[in-house]
């Protein structure tokens, strides 16, 4: 029996993310496209940091195959909680160590380069031809599913080959869904990404100047009946987590005159279609949250853009976020570089949302709130944009429009991007505006993000079924899951991989303080009592004296009648 060994080295594009707890298409895809040639593979999917806990295993399972797969390329760089994304000695080591199989690089690296963070020229493709014995510029599933096809020999593929519909997407996501029972996270907060469409309306005029969706070429839409057969089989497989991530804008999914208008007309229909689906196949999802949103949509056509947000929220889960690519207020910045929208269009869009979306769910969230990208060093970038951009911002706070979060990032220039022809002059900009990129980038974290966090989640909202993820000094991170879950900060160490429920008591700059509610008062130490709401030095002295606590009674008598609200015995 044949064996082939998948290396997730995690992927995040502006249509995509594969970071734990996310699991993108890629591995999926992979796995399905070798299990359509033969059933009786064996495929193992590692990720980078399970190699990174045991080196000597991974090479020795790796040398045992015939076929050794590393997907990687982070193309919109970011920080993670789950997972370090493999670096660039990483994918070059792992190619010298391992000698026994045919060793295939897959992934954006392998399309459009190596990014190692923002504000950064990407090292192209070409630099990985002597580590591996095909980079695979190509459809990966497609490549694999012709390798395995042709009895593993290289000199009958080709890999450039792309697919020219979903047809075999639509069979290989079907057949690989069973790889999520290897993933380190199955079982607990994986969340799927699910693809929708590729590339993006905005080929017609070339898209954003730095982007590397839209070249991918013509959209190309998939069925609604596809994608529910996909998310059917990860249901069965023992996913409950799902997040519509994978295209440049939901809102035009299926939308009319694609590929004749740079904002096509939303298509309603279609959209309450894939949800209804979605919603019977997976009847106890957990999570269904969506990514990309264009605010050029919404601000071009808002009344199919309201039908569409009245859709979601009656189908979704709440606490999602629609992820808009405004990138800059600053109007030079938009025509120069191809932008979707000028600042009035922008807040117009991000206005919109908000008044819609902002009713709190069961989760203790909003139901849908926007979310706002920004990308610094565009060709036209001066030290006014950077003033304008805080105004749009400021703005938003003076008029009560609720954001859910906010990404400032340095652009990565990629290969095949209009940007690669202007690298020098992105390379001075990124250098000569860096204090204003971090004056910037402080403002907003500690005069916006906290303001904004203050109103979107105020102390005494109570988070539902959030996931404690792990240990950060003497405290815990905890995440609900989600498209851009809130990072929950609890100040003491409690017990990881588990459900809980959490009362917000405290904001920081980008998450809040939360203590687990109910909280059990003859268990808390003293440092979380101390944050409970209305309790008081004395009543603490109190409880830590007569613990153990049996009765309600006894609980009111000793902290009074708001602080009680919190606890329990």
């Amino acid at each position: 029996m044949d064996r082939v060994v998948i290396l997730d080295g995690y992927t995040d594009e502006p249509a995509g993310l594969g970071v734990p707890p996310y699991l993108d298409v890629y591995p999926r895809y992979i796995a399905g496209a070798i299990w359509s040639v033969d059933k009786s593979v064996d495929v193992r999917y590692f990720t980078i940091d399970q190699a990174r806990d045991n080196w000597e295993d991974f090479v020795r399972i790796a040398n045992g195959s015939r076929l050794l797969i590393v997907i990687a390329g982070i193309v919109t760089p970011g920080k993670y909680l789950g997972g370090e994304p493999i670096r660039l000695e990483e994918i070059e080591r792992v190619a010298n160590i391992v000698n026994g199989p045919i060793k295939a690089l897959a992934g954006p690296v392998a399309k459009f380069g190596y990014g190692a963070r923002g504000g950064s020229i990407a090292i192209p493709r070409t630099r990985f031809s002597k580590y591996y014995d095909i980079v695979i510029t190509g459809d990966p599933d497609l490549v694999i599913h012709e390798l395995v096809r042709n009895n593993y020999q290289l000199s009958k593929v080709s890999p450039a080959l792309t697919h020219v519909d979903f047809r075999l997407v639509n069979e290989f996501a079907v057949l690989g869904a069973r790889i999520v029972e290897q993933h380190p996270n199955y079982g607990k907060n994986l969340i799927i990404e699910l693809e929708t469409y590729r590339s993006c309306p905005r080929y017609v005029t070339g898209g954003c100047s730095f982007c590397a969706t839209v070249r991918y070429g013509p959209v190309k839409y998939r069925e609604a009946e596809a994608i529910v057969r996909e998310v059917e089989a990860l249901y069965r497989a023992g996913v409950r987590h799902f997040r519509l991530g994978r295209q440049a804008d939901f809102y035009t999914y299926m939308a009319h005159d694609t590929g004749k208008l740079e904002f096509p007309r939303p298509n309603p229909e279609a959209i309450e279609r894939l949800l209804i689906g979605i919603r019977n196949a997976a009847p106890e999802l957990e999570t269904l949250h969506i990514d990309n949103v264009n605010p050029g949509t919404i601000y071009h056509w808002p009344r199919e853009s309201i039908e569409v947000t009245k859709i979601l929220m009656k189908y979704h889960t709440p606490g999602d976020v629609a992820a808009m690519g405004i990138e800059t207020a600053d109007p030079r910045v938009v025509k120069l570089n191809n932008l979707k929208v000028m600042p009035d269009e922008a807040y117009f869009a991000v206005k919109l949302i908000s008044e819609i979306g902002r009713a709190r769910g069961w989760n203790g969230l909003p139901e849908l709130l926007p979310g706002i990208n920004f990308v610094v060093g565009l060709p036209g970038e001066t030290k006014e944009t950077f003033r304008l951009n805080i105004e749009f911002l400021r703005r938003l706070l003076n008029d009560d429009v609720w954001v859910r979060r906010v990404n400032i990032r340095q652009v990565l220039v990629l290969p095949s991007t209009p940007l690669w022809n202007a690298a020098d002059e992105v390379k001075q900009l990124l250098v000569r505006h860096r204090k204003y990129f971090l004056a910037f980038k402080y403002w907003v974290r500690r005069h916006f993000d906290h303001e904004m966090l203050r109103r979107v989640l105020p102390k005494g909202t109570v988070l539902r079924r959030a996931f404690t993820e792990t240990y950060y000094g003497g405290g815990t991170y905890a995440r609900q899951v989600g498209s851009y879950p809130i990072l929950i900060y609890v100040p003491a160490r409690i017990q990881l991989n588990t459900w809980m429920d959490f009362l917000v008591v405290g904001h920081g700059f980008r998450s809040v303080i939360g203590i687990p509610y109910p909280l059990n008062i003859n268990e808390a130490p003293r440092k979380l009592l101390r944050y409970v709401p209305g309790i008081t030095k004395k009543a603490i002295n109190e409880i830590i004296r007569s613990r153990p606590i049996k009765d309600v009674e006894s609980l009111r008598r000793i902290v009074g009648e708001e602080a009680s609200k919190y606890l329990t015995i």
